[in-house]
């Protein structure tokens, strides 16, 4: 996927979930930050931050916040932040054959009993569900999911259990929105009944992937497979 009119800046503050200030060009700008979670290892004063130009009618800040810099060596890890680059570079990544083989359909935010799931494919004669979850917490090269106890994700993975048991494929992607990782696992010590639910699902044939990324500035584009540590 692709950005546009990108602009770097240094973080300053972040008074709340939705904006944060940036100094940008000797002065000061709000902006729209693209994730609503914690993001406490990622946003600390001075970080390197990369907003996206964003002037539409209506809107009360110009800028939307999509990118930062995390310290670390050799070189800084640049992590893209914004919450929904997920489905859309999954999206990229199945229509272009990365997903699965013969992949005839891909509808997003399909509707099943009471559960809505990311995405409903057809394959052939192959019929199934995918929950995508971005993926920003790092820690020594190791991609943690998730940075906050989420009773949504465990929802989440239960209602894909339940379309397995009803004879539906299911898949579990976590797109990490950063390169080089040595591996993925849950993060059992902030959310351990998210890493539970998990294990459970994946020994009841839901499948769980983990897929970084290529990241820029600008670009944001789903590479390869990470191990998985269940």
């Amino acid at each position: 996927m692709q950005y546009q009119a990108i602009r770097q800046g240094r973080f300053l503050r972040r008074p709340n979930r939705f904006i944060a200030h940036v100094a940008l060009d000797g002065g000061e700008v709000v902006c729209h930050v693209k994730n609503t979670g914690r993001c406490r290892e990622l946003l600390t004063p001075g970080a390197v931050v990369y907003l996206e130009t964003a002037c539409r009618p209506g809107r009360k800040t110009n800028f939307d916040l999509i990118g930062v810099e995390k310290p670390g060596e050799p070189e800084p890890l640049l992590v893209n932040m914004d919450a929904q680059a997920p489905n859309r570079v999954f999206q990229e990544w199945a229509q272009a054959g990365g997903f699965l083989p013969g992949l005839t359909y891909l509808k997003p935010e399909q509707r099943w009993g009471n559960s809505r799931f990311d995405f409903y494919f057809e394959a052939g004669a192959r019929r199934g569900f995918v929950e995508v979850k971005g993926v920003t917490l790092e820690s020594g090269g190791h991609a943690r999911f998730p940075d906050a106890p989420t009773e949504r994700g465990v929802k989440h993975i239960e209602e894909l259990t339940a379309c397995r048991r009803e004879g539906f494929e299911a898949y579990l992607c976590f797109v990490l929105q950063m390169a080089g990782m040595r591996d993925f696992s849950p993060n059992d010590e902030t959310h351990p009944a998210f890493g539970e639910a998990l294990r459970s699902a994946a020994k009841s044939g839901v499948e769980v992937l983990a897929r970084e990324c290529r990241v820029t500035p600008d670009t944001l584009e789903i590479t390869g497979a990470v191990p998985i540590l269940l």
